[in-house]
């Protein structure tokens, strides 16, 4: 009897696009599927041939082989109407193409039951968090395995699932696709080589019920920001006793009020009056780990200036080491001064005028404008 067409098979134009096939198989396949119709020989092949054209159809290179010649692009060793190896199957990419068409279905469908889906979360902690390390609670919104059928997907828990008859319990199927034979997962079991008997009611035959559930994260000192942490077996529960899915915790760290970090380096502003830059001293900065250390304020600091405190800066990840802190200075200009204040102020900058080294940096500049003014001038 001869093949029915694939896009008829899955009731689309043969100008449908990529998506418009993806919906028709979808809809077609809830339908169809022999769990839907456990005893269903019609149903069964039903979905057979929706699997079998929406194969064909979603691979431009078949597609387009398809559209030339028909099912005869897939007959008598993919020779198809033009008689030769690039007329049936397109193997006009070159010998990388063919390598993917012969390997590459088996290689991404993989061998076993399917597991759980992976899940994402995310975890925001503050700086100080992340130096020490810290155990952060994810609520996350999840599948756990169904209590009513211990996972199985069947009302029957003693014997609830047969040999899938589609694969013969083996979880795989091969297909004649031109010169080669290639193996994928079975559609049928989702390669567990089983099928349900009958659905549990609570699950509704996928063995995992909707959840919310709680987890400790241990966030390791030294983390950054971006940080992404894999939870292994945290994800949603496998359908009907697969493995379970990965937990994926997104490590946000949120800004320091005193603190800015630099990888392994952590960096202070730190405010000085103008008299404590002038004559310097000792000043008590706070460092990340809950301490102080004092710096000694060299006389003549500078607004800009650095010191550099060894081995106080942030933890290093997976290491007992830790970088540098930096103290950056910003000499203060005060304000809203007394009249007392004003005095001094104003004495200090009758003497000042008169001493020469005091202000090299302001003296080296005016001395550069006055030669600029003069050039000017002259020129």
């Amino acid at each position: 009897m001869a093949k029915q067409d694939y896009y008829a098979i899955l009731g689309v134009e043969r100008t449908a696009s990529a998506d418009e096939l993806k919906k028709a198989y979808r809809k077609l396949a809830m339908v169809y599927h022999p769990d839907r119709n456990p005893g269903d020989v019609s149903a069964e092949q039903k979905f057979k041939e929706i699997n079998e054209a929406y194969d064909v159809l979603k691979d431009e290179q078949k597609r387009s082989a398809y559209d030339r010649y028909g099912h005869a692009a897939f007959e008598n060793g993919g020779m198809g109407a033009g008689g030769g190896m690039g007329g049936g199957f397109g193997f006009e990419g070159g010998l990388g193409d063919i390598f993917e068409q012969m390997f590459g279905q088996a290689r991404r469908g993989g061998g076993g039951a399917q597991t759980g889906n992976d899940i994402k979360a995310a975890v925001e902690i503050d700086l100080a968090q992340a130096f020490t390390g810290t155990k952060a609670n994810v609520r996350v919104a999840t599948r756990i395995v169904c209590d009513a059928c211990a996972g199985s997907g069947s009302s029957d828990k003693a014997n609830g699932s047969e040999a899938c008859g589609t694969c013969a319990g083996s979880g795989r199927v091969r297909s004649q696709q031109g010169f080669f034979l290639v193996e994928r997962t079975c559609p049928t079991c989702g390669g567990s080589g089983r099928v349900v008997r009958n659905p549990c009611r609570i699950c509704a035959g996928a063995g995992t019920v909707a959840r919310e559930k709680t987890l400790a994260v241990q966030i390791p000192a030294g983390v950054e920001d971006g940080t992404r942490i894999r939870l292994s077996g945290e994800g949603e529960a496998g359908p009907r006793g697969a493995p379970p899915g990965d937990l994926y915790v997104h490590v946000a760290i949120r800004p320091h009020p005193i603190f800015q970090r630099d990888g392994a380096n952590i960096y202070c502003r730190v405010p000085l009056r103008m008299t404590q830059a002038a004559l310097g001293g000792e000043v008590d900065v706070p460092t990340i780990d809950g301490t102080t250390s004092k710096v000694k304020i060299t006389p003549g600091t500078q607004s800009g200036d650095q010191f550099r405190l060894r081995g106080k800066g942030f933890s290093v990840l997976r290491s007992t080491q830790r970088g540098d802190m930096y103290i950056q200075v910003a000499v203060e200009t005060p304000q809203n001064l007394t009249r007392r204040q004003r005095e001094l102020l104003e004495e200090f900058e009758t003497e000042a005028v008169g001493h020469k080294s005091g202000s090299p940096e302001h003296e080296g500049f005016f001395a550069k404008v006055k030669d600029f003014l003069k050039g000017v001038a002259e020129g």
